[in-house]
C-alpha cells in the first residue's frame, strides 16, 4: 500500500468506527470535546484529536487508527491497514458527544472564566450540591473556599481548580448532579487542598474524592489531598514527581476501590519507586472516598436518632496496604 493511501484511509477512518466495530461504547459523563472516553468492561480508550488520535489512560499506548487496531487486535501493519481500509463508510450509530451541560463563557480567557464565577456560599445552589448530596463537611468546604479552590458553576454544579506548582489554575474538575467534565481548553494538572508544604501526598481521582478522604480524615495534619482529575497527563506526573521528589516525602494511593483504581495506585507505586519516595496504598471501604464519607454520615444519623452515643476521635477510613 503506497503511503497516499495510507494518509487517504487514516482521513476517512476515524478511531470511533474502530472502537464501535470493537464494541466499545461512549462514556458520556466522563467524555469531554476534545477528550471522548469510550469503554468495553474494563478496557478505556480515550478519542482525542477529533478523531483521528487515541490514548489508553491506563498505560502508555497511544497513536493515529492504524495504532488503534493494531493495539486492540494485535495485528502487523498490513492486517491492520487491510482492516482500517473494511471501515471506510461505516457509520457510526452512537450519537455525536454533547457536554450535558455546558460550562459558558467561551468568549473569555480561561483566567476570566474562573473569577467571573462566585466562590459557593452556605445556602447557594453548588454548596447545597457539596453539603446535602455529597456529604461535605461545612467546615471543609469553608476550608476549600478560603483556599480559592471552588467555584460555582452553571445549573448547581461544583468547579474545583486544577493549577501547577506556583498556584496558577490551568482548568477545573465540573461536577454536578448529572454531569461530569473538565474545563474546555484548560490542563488537567492537579486539585490540591492542604498546606502546599506537606510531606505526606494523598492522590485520588476526583476532587470531590479527595475532599471525602480530607472529611473521613478530620483534615489530618501534614496532608496534602490531590486529585488527578481521572487523567495521567505528562504534565500531573511531572507535578507529582516534583512533590514525591522532596526528602521525606511519602505517597498515598487514595485511589479507588475497583480495576481502575488499582492500576492508578500501581503507576503511583512505580513513580514513588522511581523518585526513591516512601508509598503506601489506602483503599476506600467503599468504592470511592465520597461514597464512604456518604455512609458513614449516613450511620451517624441513624446513632443520634437512636440516641446510641457517638464515638469520639477521628475515623479510621481504610487500611493502608505496603
Amino acid at each position: 500500500m503506497k503511503r497516499r493511501e495510507i494518509e487517504a484511509l487514516r482521513e476517512r477512518v476515524g478511531c470511533a468506527a474502530v472502537l464501535e466495530r470493537a464494541s466499545f461504547a461512549i462514556d458520556f459523563e466522563e467524555s469531554s470535546r476534545r477528550a471522548i472516553k469510550f469503554r468495553r468492561g474494563g478496557e478505556i480508550i480515550i478519542v482525542t484529536h477529533e478523531g483521528r488520535g487515541w490514548f489508553d489512560p491506563l498505560s502508555d499506548a497511544k497513536g493515529d487508527v492504524f495504532g488503534l487496531v493494531e493495539h486492540l487486535d494485535h495485528v502487523g501493519f498490513i492486517e491492520c491497514a487491510e482492516r482500517v481500509a473494511d471501515l471506510v463508510g461505516f457509520t457510526i450509530t452512537e450519537p455525536e458527544w454533547q457536554p450535558l451541560k455546558p460550562d459558558g463563557g467561551y468568549d473569555l480567557s480561561l483566567p476570566d472564566r474562573w473569577q467571573a464565577r462566585r466562590r459557593p456560599w452556605p445556602g447557594s445552589s453548588t454548596w447545597c450540591y457539596l453539603n446535602g448530596e455529597r456529604c461535605l463537611p461545612a467546615h471543609l468546604l469553608r476550608n476549600a473556599i478560603k483556599g480559592d479552590l471552588l467555584r460555582e458553576g452553571p445549573h448547581g454544579s461544583l468547579w474545583a481548580a486544577h493549577s501547577d506548582d506556583v498556584g496558577v489554575v490551568t482548568g477545573w474538575e465540573a461536577r454536578g448532579p448529572q454531569y461530569r467534565g473538565f474545563a474546555s481548553g484548560g490542563n488537567k494538572i492537579l486539585f490540591r487542598l492542604g498546606p502546599p508544604t506537606a510531606l505526606r501526598l494523598a492522590v485520588t481521582e476526583a476532587a470531590i474524592d479527595a475532599m471525602g478522604l480530607a472529611a473521613n480524615e478530620a483534615l489530618r495534619d501534614g496532608t496534602l489531598y490531590l486529585s488527578t482529575g481521572g487523567g495521567w497527563s505528562p504534565a500531573t506526573q511531572a507535578a507529582l514527581r516534583e512533590l514525591a521528589a522532596r526528602p521525606d516525602a511519602q505517597l498515598v494511593a487514595a485511589t479507588d476501590a475497583n480495576s481502575q483504581g488499582d492500576l492508578f495506585a500501581e503507576r503511583l507505586r512505580a513513580l514513588a519507586e522511581d523518585t526513591g519516595c516512601d508509598w503506601t496504598r489506602l483503599r476506600p471501604p467503599k468504592e470511592d472516598w465520597n461514597e464512604t464519607l456518604k455512609v458513614r454520615e449516613k450511620q451517624k444519623l441513624e446513632r443520634k436518632e437512636s440516641g446510641v452515643p457517638q464515638r469520639q476521635g477521628k475515623a479510621s477510613p481504610g487500611g493502608a496496604v505496603p
